[in-house]
């Protein structure tokens, strides 16, 4: 019978920076090999990127993103955690609901856009719709598979007890499902940034980082380009790795034994 073996922290940390430095140094061999004009080389970026950090257009380009995505990230794990979540105590809803996803799910998420641009115009509401309807995929996805594996047994004890459908909901699925939607959170915060950026970079509208990554490449800055590609990299490696991983550990603590 196997084991599963986990690392410490000090592990998962120390693994996490020998990443960073093995993509650093493949990225620095390449600037090498190539001309300064097609791949400048991290120092230089580096510099590039701290004074584009001090500069206002920045900051308005990383707070209109983060807007974003905070509003259709948002929305997505509401509406996935419920829906899933009724899933769970509607079965047939559940499987219907399961097929239209496995169906919609395979449609690219910047393919949405021409739609929603047509449908709702230029602006914030349609990279917002983009980012919701992708990571509202998994969101929904894993909170419906889990409700799947809830112990017969609980709920038989539910129900003797009286439960109505609502504690069912709140007493019985929501505990059991907590690792599945944490992580299921942590997939569609994964499909929503890059959603996010490739909207962005399509759509053109208003300051936002997949709109300065679009510019530089247009005016062929390829020192703004890797600086850009960098600030995407490092903004969605703390959302992950320091955000949703704290909130994991915290959420996790609201389990039945």
């Amino acid at each position: 019978m196997s084991t599963q073996i986990r690392l410490t922290g000090f592990k998962k940390k120390l693994a996490m920076v020998v990443a960073i430095a093995a993509i650093l140094l493949f990225w620095q061999i390449a600037a090498w090999s190539l001309p300064d004009f097609l791949m400048p080389g991290v120092p230089s970026v580096m510099v590039r990127l701290w004074e584009d950090i001090q500069s206002a257009d920045f900051r308005a380009a990383l707070s209109g993103s983060l807007v974003r995505l905070g509003f259709g990230y948002g929305a997505a794990l509401a509406f996935g955690v419920g829906f899933g979540l009724v899933g769970g105590v509607l079965f047939f809803f559940r499987e219907v609901l399961k097929s239209a996803i496995i169906i919609l799910q395979s449609i690219p998420s910047i393919a949405w856009v021409p739609l929603f641009l047509i449908m709702m115009g230029f602006g914030n509401m349609p990279i917002i719709v983009v980012i919701a309807l992708s990571a509202f995929f998994p969101a929904a996805l894993s909170v419906m598979n889990a409700t799947e594996s809830v112990l017969n047994v609980h709920v038989s004890a539910a129900r003797v007890m009286g439960a109505s459908r609502w504690d069912m909901l709140k007493r019985v699925y929501l505990p059991a499902v907590m690792p599945e939607l944490i992580t299921g959170a942590q997939l569609a915060f994964g499909n929503a940034w890059r959603a996010l950026i490739s909207a962005e970079m399509l759509i053109g509208f208003g300051q936002g980082l997949g709109r300065s990554l679009a510019y530089a490449g247009e005016t062929a800055d390829m020192m703004g380009v890797m600086a850009n590609i960098l600030t995407i990299a490092i903004l969605a490696t703390l959302i992950d790795q320091v955000i949703l991983e704290n909130l994991k550990r915290r959420v996790l603590r609201y389990q039945y034994v």
